[in-house]
């Protein structure tokens, strides 16, 4: 039996985002023969940006939540990079943190995670942001387009980064969402 035959026997749907047209095979590297566990049935929109990851429309990307707790290993890693290369969104960095992989599949998954693109963020002494950190404000700041300003030692809890921009991460102050530059931040 072909291996597209065991995958379409596997699942009629992407097994990413469960759409139903455009059905094509796709071997996850770095593993390279033609075993099932090794391949996910996938529809082209995925095929695309996975391919092509400087034009990810990260709204289809909320499948995620659903597929990453997929029994097949392929399925897992390519969930696991997703997340991975999505992990600026404060939805992606969660279940990213939710996500059990064994150890097998985990050093499969981050085999194929390139960093040299990914985004650092960094506070005014150079100390790397995450999701989810704590920041206080080092110098007053106006906020753009507002009369607020942002008083120095003013506390910034679970931040989220802003996707792809290293210079910028997003908080709540006195309970509005604003954005905030890194290099007057610094972690607690």
């Amino acid at each position: 039996m072909s291996l597209e035959k065991e995958l379409k026997q596997r699942s009629s749907v992407c097994e990413l985002c469960g759409n139903v047209e455009k059905l094509t095979v796709h071997t996850v590297s770095p593993k390279k023969n033609d075993q099932p566990n090794h391949s996910a049935l996938i529809c082209e929109t995925c095929e695309h940006q996975i391919k092509d990851p400087q034009n990810i429309e990260i709204n289809h990307w909320h499948c995620l939540n659903e597929s990453m707790w997929s029994e097949i290993p392929a399925v897992q890693v390519l969930a696991y990079r997703m997340l991975h290369h999505l992990r600026s969104e404060g939805w992606a960095q969660n279940a990213l943190e939710m996500l059990y992989l064994d150890e097998d599949t985990l050093e499969w998954a981050r085999d194929g995670i390139t960093d040299e693109n990914t985004p650092v963020y960094k506070d005014s002494n150079g100390v790397i942001l995450q999701h989810g950190d704590s920041v206080v404000v080092t110098k007053d700041l106006p906020v753009k387009g507002s009369s607020m300003v942002v008083k120095r030692g003013t506390a910034v809890r679970n931040i989220t980064l802003a996707h792809d921009d290293p210079t910028h991460i997003s908080g709540k102050v006195n309970g509005q969402e604003i954005y905030l530059v890194t290099k007057y931040l610094k972690k607690q």
